[in-house]
């Protein structure tokens, strides 16, 4: 995530995209695409492993516990699945 987060920095600081178009066409880079889509992969997990990680050591009563885990399993992949829509079938 690191790489990218800094790939992305010395991208924008030495071609910044003038446009939405210029944004877009960048975007639409099937190398750009799959490290965006990887770097939010690993974005979720790291999201899941340490909200679960709080849930498991604070909510004490299991069916509580359960509860909140499959709330949040439901969120992060209701997020992943917007994101993979905007990265992967976005217009254009």
């Amino acid at each position: 995530m690191l790489f990218f987060i800094l790939f992305l920095l010395v991208h924008f600081l030495i071609s910044p995209p003038d446009s939405y178009q210029a944004w877009h066409g960048w975007m639409r880079n099937s190398g750009i695409s799959v490290a965006a889509s990887v770097f939010f992969a690993a974005l979720l997990l790291h999201a899941w492993v340490g909200i679960r990680d709080v849930l498991m050591d604070y909510v004490h009563p299991p069916a509580l516990r359960v509860s909140a885990l499959a709330l949040l399993l439901f969120s992060l992949l209701a997020i992943a699945a917007w994101v993979m829509r905007i990265l992967l079938m976005g217009p254009g």
